[in-house]
């Protein structure tokens, strides 16, 4: 398993944020779902060793994030598009990818080839050398995702990376995800049930810092058959259906 997890918890204050997960991910795409609050974007931050646990162990493609060394090794072979990635708005977009593939100490001979790589299969060659300043915030967010991918991770980690995309963006974004996950481990946090349908093979659902559910998008469409939960599709009523138990 790339992704092992037992009991992880983390706490700000007082506010158990995340309250013992225990995970294993292997390759595909795993949808993690849940409402705000849930403990999604404080599990994501951890796996990409950018806050320790509070307690719990954590093993990320075989390495433990918790010993310097091997937490280098995991960050060269990692992607992670936070909720909110900072930009330098004087680079253009190839400055800012290449930036990042320096970061991750990618050897320099490749840097030129795989950054213009990354932005082809976000499909801003068009916009490679233009300012970051100049673009829209959809864009921004596909330059967020090449700077991700331009190592070719084997665990990508994505918060919220469909957010300022239009439908057709958000259409080659799942068929890209689809082909990431062949190869590697995608964790995906969304708030839109339709592209975990539509992109993911596993799906975790996240209520209140604890996993609610585990299993396909299927499993989870079925616990709401029968039920009265809210929603316009199975996957909806699913999800749902499952929050509700939770609550009961």
């Amino acid at each position: 398993m790339n992704v092992t997890t037992t009991d992880l918890t983390r706490r700000f204050g007082r506010t158990m944020a995340v309250a013992g997960v225990t995970l294993d991910v292997g390759p595909g795409v795993l949808g993690l779902l849940g409402p705000n609050g849930a403990g999604k974007t404080s599990l994501l931050r951890m796996l990409a060793t950018v806050i320790p646990p509070s307690s719990g162990r954590m093993a990320l493609l075989g390495r433990d994030p918790g010993v310097h060394g091997q937490r280098r090794q995991i960050r060269r072979r990692l992607g992670y598009v936070p909720q909110n990635l900072g930009f330098y708005p004087g680079f253009t977009v190839v400055e800012f990818v290449e930036y990042f593939a320096l970061m991750k100490e990618m050897p320099a001979p490749e840097v030129h080839r795989a950054v213009a790589a990354a932005v082809e299969r976000v499909g801003l060659g068009d916009k490679a050398k233009a300012k970051l300043r100049t673009l829209s915030g959809g864009m921004l967010r596909r330059v967020g995702i090449a700077q991700a991918i331009v190592n070719e991770p084997e665990l990508l980690l994505l918060d919220e990376p469909t957010a300022g995309l239009d439908p057709a963006q958000r259409v080659a974004f799942r068929a890209l995800l689809r082909e990431l996950g062949q190869h590697a481990t995608v964790i995906v946090s969304t708030h839109l049930v339709e592209d975990v349908g539509a992109a993911c093979t596993q799906v975790a659902l996240m209520d209140r810092g604890r996993i609610a559910f585990r299993g396909t998008p299927e499993e989870l469409a079925a616990r709401g058959v029968g039920t009265s939960a809210a929603g316009d599709a199975p996957l909806e009523r699913g999800y749902s259906a499952v929050l509700a138990e939770v609550d009961a």
